[in-house]
């Protein structure tokens, strides 16, 4: 098991770099830098420094490949561990990693769709959808290696409600973060508002392109308000919900602030086409952050609640065995306990233990019966507050009818 979370942190970190290198790629227009030549790029392994364009598009080639290799060697780390405990079967890392390895292998083929269609915008959105889907089954991988908070989600208990919300913060982010990709990819999308947090169109942009960014930020503040929901949530109920899953909303929640100040930043400082895509990066985070959270509070939920332990009276206390403890505190208020036998000899009556507190004129009496003749065990207590009578003296033919007995 250790070396699948080895190789699952592995390829979440290659993953993630090789979805970065992808929006560097789309925003610097180096998609189409090498053409059809593969796998060289016109003649080279590694083109000369002096061309940007070829050096990008090169390195996301090499990317994909060490991808390609490190989701390999997951799945065959999982298979060769699919004799341990919690690997193979529903749950285990080994199917989900089975499912990366599928998913690298449908992106590699839509990347070259991507290049023969020449970057048409549906293709490059499938393609960064299904890079999206790479990385969250990467993710759930880890998660259920143990890693990423698998470990704690394995013990932990939460509540539906919480899964709920977690499902409806990952779907809002993939709608945001497609939105994203299609923004980037609309010509003029990317400017098509000039003013934050209005949208004031650009000088001499297309109304499409205004249009696809105001979904996009619509969407994006829709997440934002369902994340702080979350938050207030899980503050407000944080004895019944699991540590992890609050700790992971959190973390969503910061995600998509720092999104904010990152949008807000690119638009009003026109920042350059390389550092705009922190802006695709961070939204890469807030897609692992809110997937993750989804999938902790979906594994949490599964688990049973636990059983809920209700102290009994201290003034009466019931061991295993059938005898009836008075505790301490009772004791030393003053109490005095008579213990009955506890043998349960058919002709010995049932246990009885008697606690009077001789200060206030009050009894406490506890009733136990052997429960292996099917009987329940009781414990009765009295609180005698008018003072009880002493018993009448025996009449005459009471005492006539004992002489005889004897």
């Amino acid at each position: 098991m250790k070396s699948v979370r080895r190789l699952s942190i592995a390829a979440l970190v290659v993953a993630c770099t090789h979805l970065v290198f992808g929006a560097i790629v789309r925003i610097s227009g180096s998609g189409l830098g090498c053409g059809e030549n593969w796998p060289k790029c016109y003649g080279y392994w590694f083109p000369p420094l002096s061309r940007p364009d070829l050096v990008i598009e090169v390195s996301h080639r090499y990317l994909a490949s060490i991808l390609t290799l490190t989701v390999l060697s997951l799945a065959t780390a999982a298979w060769l561990a699919r004799r341990e405990p919690d690997v193979a079967g529903r749950g285990g890392p080994m199917r989900s990693a089975f499912g990366a390895v599928a998913a690298v292998f449908a992106a590699a083929l839509l990347g070259g769709l991507t290049v023969k269609e020449g970057n048409a915008w549906w293709a490059t959105v499938a393609h960064w959808l299904v890079a999206m889907t790479l990385l969250a089954l990467v993710t759930a991988t880890a998660i259920r290696a143990g890693m990423l908070g698998g470990k704690s989600a394995a013990v932990q208990h939460g509540t539906q409600r919480a899964r709920r919300s977690a499902r409806a913060a990952a779907g809002l982010a993939i709608f945001a973060v497609a939105l994203g990709g299609v923004t980037a990819k609309i010509p003029d999308g990317a400017i098509g508002c000039s003013t934050v947090p209005m949208c004031a169109p650009a000088a001499g942009v297309s109304r499409t392109a205004t249009y696809v960014q105001m979904t996009h930020r619509a969407a994006a503040v829709l997440l934002v308000l369902h994340l702080f929901g979350m938050v207030m949530m899980v503050r407000k109920r944080r004895s019944e919900e699991a540590p992890i899953v609050v700790r992971a909303t959190y973390i969503a929640f910061g995600m998509v602030i720092l999104q904010l100040v990152v949008a807000s930043s690119m638009i009003l400082l026109h920042l350059p086409p390389v550092l705009r895509s922190l802006h695709e990066a961070t939204g890469v985070g807030i897609w692992l952050a809110c997937f993750a959270l989804a999938y902790l509070a979906h594994r949490v939920a599964g688990h049973p609640e636990p059983a809920v332990v209700i102290p009994s009276d201290p003034a009466v206390v019931i061991p295993s065995d059938p005898a009836v403890v008075i505790p301490s505190e009772v004791e030393e208020s003053g109490l005095v306990a008579e213990r009955g036998p506890t043998s349960p000899d058919p002709s010995t009556p049932s246990l009885r233990s008697v606690a009077r507190d001789d200060t206030k004129g009050e009894s406490l009496r506890s009733v136990a019966r052997d429960d292996t003749r099917g009987e329940s065990l009781r414990s009765v207590a009295r609180d005698d507050t008018v003072e009880t009578k002493p018993k009448p003296a025996p009449t005459m033919a009471v005492i006539v009818a004992r002489g005889a007995d004897l």
